[in-house]
C-alpha cells in the first residue's frame, strides 16, 4: 500500500471524493509537461499478467492554445520514450486561505505506448515499465558468465531502463553457467525468480524489487459494507480450474543427477487426501537452475503457495476508490457473509477522476 498520513487514510475510509489527478510527461530527464490535462483516466492492474500495469487516460485535442495531438517526435503524448508519471491527491481540507489542502501519492511511472486523435479528444494507452523488459528480446542467447550469480544475472536481464534492487533479507548464490535463455527476456527474468525462489515488482518509483516470495502479513486496509462503509458490492466465484495441491520441482545437480522436490498442501479445501481429492494433484516445474535437492524444495514450496493463492476463493469487489491501494496488499472483506475475511489483492481497475464510479477489486481468499 502506498504510504499515506493518518488524516488522508482518514478521509478515504469515510468515503472522501475530493480527489485530484496530476499526470507529468518526461522524456528521459526532460519535464515535458508538469500537468498534462486529464479528461478521464483509468488504472488496471493484475498481478497475472507478465506486465501488470496499465494506464488508459484522454486528453483535449487542444487545450490553452496548445496542441495535445503528438505532431513531433519529442511531444509530452509520443511514443518514443516518453514516460508519464501519475500522481494522486486527496484533499484534506482547507488552509488560512481557504484553498484545498492536498496530499499527493504517487501511483508510478508508465511508458507511452500509443497516442491517437479522436474527435475532439486524444486518447494514450501506457504500459507499467516491465514493458520495456518485455519488448527488448534478447538478440542472442543469454548465457551468464561463470561465477554468475542471481543478483547479476537479473540486472543483466533487466537492464538500465528498469534497475533491480534487492531485498537484503534474499540469500545470493551463484548460478550453473550451462544455462540458456532464448529470445524472451521477460520470461528469462521470470524463470530466474521462480529459481531462487523470489518475487519481482515494480514499485511506484520505478525500479525492480526483488524480495523473498511471501504474501503481505500486515492488513492495508479493512473493506466493509453496510453503514459507513466504502464496499458498494461483493460477490464470489470458485473453480478447479488450474487447481494442484502438489508440486514437483525439478533441477540437475553438478554431476549431472536428477534432484527433486515436493511440497503438498496439507491445510485448506484443496489439500491432499481432503476431500478435493484423496490422491495428489501434482503440477510439475523444472529449471536448469536448481541444482540441489534443497533448492528444488525451496522452489517447489514457494510455487505452491503461489498456485494456492491463484485457486483460492475469489471475490469481486466494487467500491469508493482508495488511490493508496496496490495489488499484493492484504486487506480484510466484511460483508453479510462473512467477518473480516482475509484476502489478497490480485487485480485492480481504478478510475483516477472523482466522476470516474467505482474502484473495481479482484481478491483471493488467504483462508
Amino acid at each position: 500500500m502506498i504510504e499515506l498520513s493518518d488524516l488522508a487514510a482518514m478521509m478515504l475510509e469515510r468515503g472522501n471524493q475530493k480527489r485530484y489527478v496530476r499526470i507529468e510527461s518526461w522524456l528521459d530527464d526532460d519535464l515535458l509537461s508538469d500537468d498534462v490535462p486529464v479528461i478521464a483516466a483509468r488504472e488496471e492492474v493484475d498481478r497475472s499478467n507478465n506486465v501488470p500495469e496499465r494506464l488508459s487516460f484522454s486528453v483535449p485535442r487542444t487545450a490553452a492554445g496548445f496542441d495535445w495531438t503528438p505532431t513531433t517526435d519529442t511531444h509530452p503524448l509520443a511514443a518514443n520514450g516518453q514516460r508519464v508519471r501519475v500522481l494522486l491527491g486527496v484533499g484534506t481540507g482547507l488552509d488560512a486561505e481557504g484553498a484545498p489542502r492536498v496530499e499527493w501519492l504517487n501511483r508510478g511511472w508508465f511508458v507511452i505506448y500509443s497516442a491517437e486523435a479522436n474527435g475532439d479528444q486524444v486518447d494514450v494507452e501506457a504500459y507499467g515499465l516491465l514493458w520495456l523488459v518485455q519488448e527488448a528480446r534478447l538478440v542472442s542467447p543469454y548465457q551468464p558468465a561463470a561465477s554468475s550469480t542471481f543478483r547479476s544475472v537479473l540486472r543483466d536481464l533487466m537492464g538500465p531502463g528498469v534497475p533491480a534492487v534487492f531485498d537484503g533479507a534474499l540469500i545470493n548464490r551463484t548460478v550453473p553457467s550451462t544455462i540458456n535463455y532464448d529470445d524472451d527476456r521477460l520470461g528469462a527474468v521470470y524463470a530466474t525468480l521462480a529459481a531462487w525462489p523470489a518475487e519481482g515488482q515494480v514499485t511506484e518509483d520505478g525500479y525492480f524489487l526483488v524480495s523473498p516470495a511471501a504474501d503481505a502479513s500486515v492488513v492495508s486496509l479493512a473493506l466493509t459494507d453496510g453503514r459507513g462503509g466504502t464496499v458498494v458490492r461483493a460477490a464470489g466465484v470458485s473453480t478447479r480450474e488450474g487447481a494442484y495441491n502438489a508440486v514437483v520441482a525439478r533441477g540437475t545437480a553438478a554431476d549431472g543427477g536428477q534432484v527433486q522436490g515436493v511440497a503438498y498442501d496439507t491445510g485448506g479445501p484443496k489439500r491432499v487426501g481432503g476431500p478435493f481429492n484423496d490422491l495428489p494433484v501434482p503440477y510439475y516445474y523444472d529449471s536448469p537452475l536448481l541444482t540441489t535437492q534443497a533448492q528444488a524444495q525451496a522452489a517447489a514450496k514457494t510455487r505452491l503457495a503461489t498456485i494456492k493463492r491463484q485457486t483460492s476463493s475469489t471475490y469481486t469487489v466494487e467500491m469508493v476508490p482508495h488511490p493508496a491501494l496496490q495489488t499484493g496488499d492484504l486487506v480484510t472483506l466484511t460483508t453479510e457473509h462473512f467477518t473480516a475475511l482475509p484476502a489478497i489483492v490480485e487485480a485492480l481497475v481504478l478510475p483516477y477522476n472523482p466522476d470516474g464510479g467505482s474502484q473495481t477489486l479482484t481478491v483471493r481468499s488467504t483462508t
